[in-house]
């Protein structure tokens, strides 16, 4: 190291180190000439620019509202249908199980005639109604059975008079006639409309029939020489100078005409 070159490199070094003031103007300007400025990008530069969220117009959200509407309806006419199906196959099930066959009038199996019509009170009328439609259908039977007797009697006086051979003939026919339309003119009708639960067009029809019928009643039990009953009051009366027991049969049939014409007044005034 006494080397006369390394001797004087190292006091060069020393000196230099001793004199350098980082914070002299000159040593700043030095190291700003020797600082190496950054490097700008090249390009263009763009501001940044901030994304709004777009609002849907209007006619979108109608749009959308309407599509949402469709979408509910469709599901819910696919429930109704898949409803209607199986009521409709719990209906054939309950059919197949528990028919409602015909059972009016009751008529044995082996007869060629089968039933025409459908009857169970306790099935088919509410339990405040039956009582009522049960006391019409004992009329209608009542009914049947005053035809049958008018029958009976002008066949006993055409034994006895011989030219009241046209009363007998019009009995029959009122026997053939009035019976079965008594049944399909107001005891059906008032029948349905219990059914249906106080129907109104079944009554209408019920208490127009019905009170012709009275007026029938009244007619045929005072029998004033009417073609509608030979067995009433006047006739019965007039016969009794001629056949007693003749006469005592017609009088019992005026008398089960007197009945029918009050039980109906009183049946109608309970409907």
């Amino acid at each position: 190291f006494q080397d006369p070159s390394v001797t004087q490199l190292t006091n060069a070094s020393q000196s230099g180190l001793d004199e350098f003031n980082p914070f002299s103007e000159s040593s700043q300007l030095t190291n700003a000439a020797r600082t190496t400025p950054a490097t700008q990008p090249s390009g263009r530069s763009h501001p940044a620019v901030l994304q709004t969220s777009v609002e849907p117009t209007p006619q979108a959200v109608a749009a959308a509202a309407q599509a949402g509407l469709l979408q509910q309806q469709a599901e819910l006419e696919r429930k109704a249908a898949e409803l209607e199906k199986k009521e409709r196959e719990l209906q054939s099930n309950t059919a197949s199980i528990n028919p409602r066959q015909n059972n009016w009038p009751p008529l044995p199996k082996k007869c060629p005639i089968k039933p025409c019509f459908y009857q169970d009170f306790s099935a088919d009328i509410p339990a405040d109604y039956q009582r009522i439609c049960k006391m019409l259908y004992y009329l209608w039977m009542l009914h049947s059975i005053t035809l049958l007797l008018n029958l009976l009697a002008c066949l006993a006086w055409f034994t006895v008079q011989t030219e009241r051979g046209v009363d007998f003939g019009l009995s029959i026919l009122w026997f053939i006639l009035f019976t079965p339309c008594a049944f399909l003119c107001w005891y059906r009708p008032i029948y349905k409309a219990f059914r249906q639960v106080l129907f109104s067009f079944s009554f209408f029809v019920f208490f127009f029939i019905f009170l012709c019928q009275i007026v029938i009643y009244i007619i045929q039990a005072v029998s004033p020489r009417s073609p509608l009953s030979c067995s009433g009051w006047i006739a019965a009366l007039s016969e009794l100078h001629w056949n007693l027991a003749v006469a005592v049969i017609m009088m019992v049939v005026a008398g089960f005409f007197t009945l029918c014409a009050v039980l109906s007044l009183f049946l109608l005034k309970q409907v």
